[in-house]
């Protein structure tokens, strides 16, 4: 198994700060033009990368992902091509984790036994899938541990303490907690809240508590930072992106620096955040 995501975690705490996730979608909104964004990220400041898996349904994505989606699958983005592109960006980079997120249909189709060992192959360090709940774990947790990766579950607002044990039994990697009951990118939490709920969530497992959905801003991040292990931020990355885009939804020359601007300004504001 990798241990780019124990070593990141392990580094951020001996920084005295959290870690900065930040998710992408794959092929939005071209192949190339995704992976010179995912390239640029470590440099900007990340130190996990999450790569979206696009998918023509999605139920927990805003109007900001399901947008990128739409422009990576117009513009041909498919699971075998997500992983070239993470294969490419391994032949750059050997250390920062990569986490695939997205749903579980395309992994199916493609073959959950196929997937795996090409995921591992092309270094993928993770997976999140939104729409398999712990009673499936059979269909692709199991699978994905035997293989040697992290599945990364989600916890949110209204996991209770009856049901967190079984969130947790088969989680790897970290704990994603859900900041808001909502989908991405549509409101900002109650940061006093979430520091409470990563509290409650570490009382039952050692793992790093990271935050996501709802946050925005430096100021965002920085607050969150004060609390969880690491800060996951997506849609306003993802609306830096195609704020860049042509009118026909093409990169520009300035498309890469949106990105890493706003990813810059994330990081600065967490390492304040938790310096404060």
């Amino acid at each position: 198994m990798s241990t780019r995501l124990a070593d990141t975690f392990a580094r951020c705490r001996a920084e005295n700060r959290a870690a900065l996730v930040t998710y992408v979608m794959a092929g939005d909104p071209d192949p190339e033009t995704s992976l010179r964004v995912l390239r640029a990220l470590p440099e900007a400041g990340a130190d996990i990368v999450e790569f979206g898996l696009p998918f023509t349904d999605p139920m927990a994505d805003g109007p900001a992902i399901q947008a990128a989606g739409l422009r990576a699958l117009k513009g041909g983005q498919t699971l075998a091509r997500t992983l070239e592109l993470v294969r490419r960006f391994r032949d750059e980079n050997a250390g920062t984790p990569v986490i695939l997120m997205g749903y579980y249909n395309p992994i199916y189709t493609y073959g959950v036994a196929r997937f795996l060992d090409d995921a591992k192959a092309a270094g993928v360090d993770g997976l999140i899938v939104v729409d398999l709940p712990p009673e499936e774990d059979d269909e692709l947790c199991l699978p994905t541990i035997q293989a040697g990766l992290a599945f990364i579950r989600l916890a949110t607002p209204t996991t209770d303490e009856a049901r967190l044990p079984a969130v947790l039994a088969n989680t790897a990697g970290f704990v994603y907690y859900v900041s808001i009951t909502g989908i991405t990118g549509t409101a900002t939490p109650d940061f006093g809240v979430v520091a409470g709920a990563v509290e409650r969530i570490r009382r039952h497992t050692d793992l790093p508590v990271v935050v996501g959905f709802g946050v925005k801003t430096g100021e965002h991040a920085a607050a969150i930072a004060r609390s969880a292990d690491g800060v996951v931020v997506g849609s306003a990355i993802v609306d830096a992106l195609a704020r860049s885009l042509d009118g026909e939804g093409r990169a520009g020359t300035g498309s890469v620096e949106a990105v890493t601007t706003l990813v810059r300004d994330l990081a600065a504001g967490m390492r304040a955040g938790r310096a404060g």
